[in-house]
């Protein structure tokens, strides 16, 4: 079986109405992306706790409608447009979906991953390359964190390099729940994940599960009313992006225990002295490590030394 992409570009207060009109007059599935994706006019989206992007559309956003490929595609976007009482009919493109075997093309593009000294990243349908080394199952989803990303790897390289049998963890922003599992293989003792999208949490909870781990995973308002809800850790690891780490500052370096370290990502080299000075009241943060143009910062709470960066970061 075949199918056929609808493409139409439209502005943001008429992208989350002509998604949900497109699926009730025919699409089999419905997404919403950056038109301008891959472009200086790229726009990020991410939420804060509290702060959640009401809807997932850009001001220049484009839809795509998965249609049966004997679909009428003409009338499936006429009659959305209709039901949400366009002016003008938008303007479209199709795109042909030829079958695939979307599993085995999906497993194809997913190796596993080797991170740092002695961490692989295994697929489930691969054999760990070297057992004796820390392993972690992992399968990619929809949850941002498969060690693939620089970022991702940055911040598991300095929990190897640091590692801290029986102490506290706390990783905020969890997303597959990757890194507190590392610190946990780690020797860690209490380890807690923390994220805003309950899909995250699901998915952090399945990983650590599959990976013997015991990790507790909350949404910030569950993580609120915790025995951890006033807890200080002595690892606070955050991978996020920049503008978002720059807001928490406060709540971030606040949960760091008295010479506990606070480990962040998810930062371009040139935002590292941007995020570094929003968190100077707090914790003296400095460059660890620098991979494909992201850096990892980290300091320790009480010193006024910044910790020396990884040779040849």
């Amino acid at each position: 079986m075949s199918w056929t992409e609808i493409v139409i570009e439209i502005a943001l207060e008429h992208a989350e109405a002509l998604s949900d009109a497109l699926m009730e007059t025919g699409a089999l599935s419905v997404s919403v992306e950056d038109a301008d994706e891959g472009t200086d006019a790229e726009q990020p989206l991410f939420g804060e706790p509290g702060m959640e992007p009401k809807e997932a559309a850009w001001e220049h956003s484009r839809v795509v409608a998965l249609t049966d490929e004997s679909a009428d595609q003409a009338a499936i976007v006429a009659a959305a447009a209709a039901q949400i009482k366009l002016a003008v009919l938008p303007k479209y493109t199709l795109r042909k979906v030829e079958e695939q075997d979307w599993v085995r093309l999906t497993q194809s593009q997913f190796a596993p991953i080797h991170i740092g000294k002695n961490i692989w990243v295994v697929p489930s349908w691969h054999e760990a390359p070297d057992p004796s080394a820390l392993i972690l199952e992992l399968d990619p989803g929809l949850a941002f964190g498969t060690g693939s990303h620089p970022t991702t790897r940055l911040c598991m390289e300095w929990l190897e390099a640091h590692p801290a049998p029986a102490k506290s963890v706390l990783d905020y922003g969890c997303g597959s729940g990757i890194l507190a599992m590392v610190a946990k293989k780690l020797g860690a003792g209490e380890v807690v994940g923390v994220d805003i999208d309950p899909q995250a949490i699901e998915s952090a909870h399945d990983n650590a599960e599959r990976n013997n781990c015991a990790v507790d995973y909350y949404l910030p308002d569950t993580f609120a009313k915790t025995k951890h809800a006033e807890q200080k850790f002595d690892t606070v690891v955050a991978n996020i992006l920049s503008s978002p780490l720059k807001v928490m500052a406060p709540m971030l370096a606040g949960r760091v225990a008295p010479g506990g370290a606070l480990i962040l990502s998810g930062v371009l080299a040139r935002q590292a002295e941007e995020v570094a000075a929003a968190y100077a009241p707090f914790i003296k943060l400095g460059v660890w490590a620098e991979q494909e143009g992201w850096v990892a910062l980290h300091g320790r709470l009480g010193s006024d030394v910044v910790p020396p960066a990884r040779e040849g970061a």
